[in-house]
């Protein structure tokens, strides 16, 4: 995962947990460190997020070695109601592609 070094202000399109959620389907052994430099929050920030996903049932982790390997749970639903009966993959789906992909839609030369 590589560092995000752009800086950003105003309102965006996504939660901090739902950018925490792709940043971890795009690497399921992303380090604490990485996730808080891509998407830009403090490290402690990303814990409470990860938390808050473990609790709730999207997300959990082994242990491996010193690191985690997270694991996603693609049949929970979204929390809104306005999303309600959309599973998180769904919106992973979206949101989740990997780097060649994004590199030709942002250049299609």
């Amino acid at each position: 995962m590589q560092a995000q070094t752009e800086s950003h202000t105003g309102w965006t399109f996504l939660t901090n947990h739902a950018r925490v959620l792709a940043a971890i389907a795009d690497d399921r052994h992303v380090r604490v460190r990485d996730l808080a430099v891509h998407c830009r929050l403090t490290e402690r920030a990303v814990l409470r997020i990860i938390t808050d996903l473990e609790d709730a049932g999207y997300l959990s982790h082994v242990r491996e070695g010193r690191g985690n390997r997270y694991a996603i749970d693609p049949t929970k639903v979204l929390r809104h109601p306005a999303e309600a009966g959309v599973p998180v993959a769904a919106l992973l789906a979206i949101l989740v592609k990997d780097e060649a992909d994004r590199t030709q839609q942002l250049d299609p030369a």
